[in-house]
């Protein structure tokens, strides 16, 4: 692997590779002269386009009229926005939350009555959940909404065993 380069090889090889350049430029002249022809056709003069009078006086309202379409067709095609199957997907989980989270609260309810709806702190997260839950009403796809409903029945249900625990 390891051969060693004499500076002879480099020589010869730089050589062979100036002569091979030399090689490649050869001029070469043109079978007739070209000069006559290019300069017959910038001395022509450029073709008159004919327009006629009634196509351009309705171009911009023609133009118009199109975007107009094309805009009312777009928002016509666009599906409302809860038909989306994510939207479905939130619903559901909310729904399904909010009926484990009661289950929850029913089983700390039973364990200790008096601890449940006493403190305002646990009324303030109710009332904060119900506020989150009929924004979803609204807004299905929201998945913040889904994630703050989450954190909001944690804490109520961490709030609440530490009322039953004490």
């Amino acid at each position: 692997m390891n051969e060693r380069i004499d500076n002879d090889d480099i020589d010869e090889a730089g050589e062979a590779l100036q002569q091979a350049l030399r090689e490649l430029r050869r001029d070469r002249l043109p079978d007739r002269d070209l000069w006559p022809q290019i300069h017959a056709r910038i001395a022509a003069p450029a073709p008159a386009i004919a327009r006629h009078r009634g196509r351009g006086r309705f171009a911009p309202w023609a133009m118009a009229a199109s975007v107009v379409l094309g805009v009312a067709v777009a928002w016509r095609l666009q599906p409302p926005p809860a038909s989306s199957p994510r939207a479905g997907l939130i619903s559901h989980e909310a729904q399904a939350m909010t009926r484990e989270y009661r289950g929850a609260l029913k089983v700390i309810a039973a364990s200790a009555p008096s601890s449940v709806g006493a403190d305002p702190a646990l009324r303030e997260l109710d009332h904060s959940a119900e506020q989150i839950r009929s924004a979803l009403a609204k807004d299905p796809d929201a998945r913040f909404l889904l994630d703050r409903l989450r954190h909001t029945y944690a804490m109520r249900l961490a709030l609440t065993q530490r009322a039953a625990l004490s």
